[in-house]
């Protein structure tokens, strides 16, 4: 695989609030998979697992269900009891 086309870490972590918003926002149209998101973003896989993982580290998106055929789980947004009244 070239390095070319990616992008240095430093520069995945910056974008992470403003993608965190864009992933949420998504989310709230149910589970999603990570090439799904890729895909909505416009982004590489590789940088939207980080986002997304990052995101369930701290409980904001879990895995539902099973993997998918390509190995893959669908994330859905973490509801909070605050949410919910």
């Amino acid at each position: 695989m070239s390095g070319k086309n990616l992008r240095n870490l430093a520069e995945v972590v910056r974008d992470e609030m403003v993608m965190k918003e864009k992933i949420m926002n998504f989310l709230e149209g149910g589970p999603k998979t990570f090439p799904e998101m890729a895909k909505h973003l416009g982004k590489p896989v590789n940088e939207v697992i980080y986002w997304m993982m990052s995101l369930r580290r701290y409980g904001e998106i879990e895995e539902i269900g099973k993997a998918n055929a390509d190995g893959y789980f669908s994330y859905e947004a973490v509801h909070s009891e605050k949410e919910a009244h």
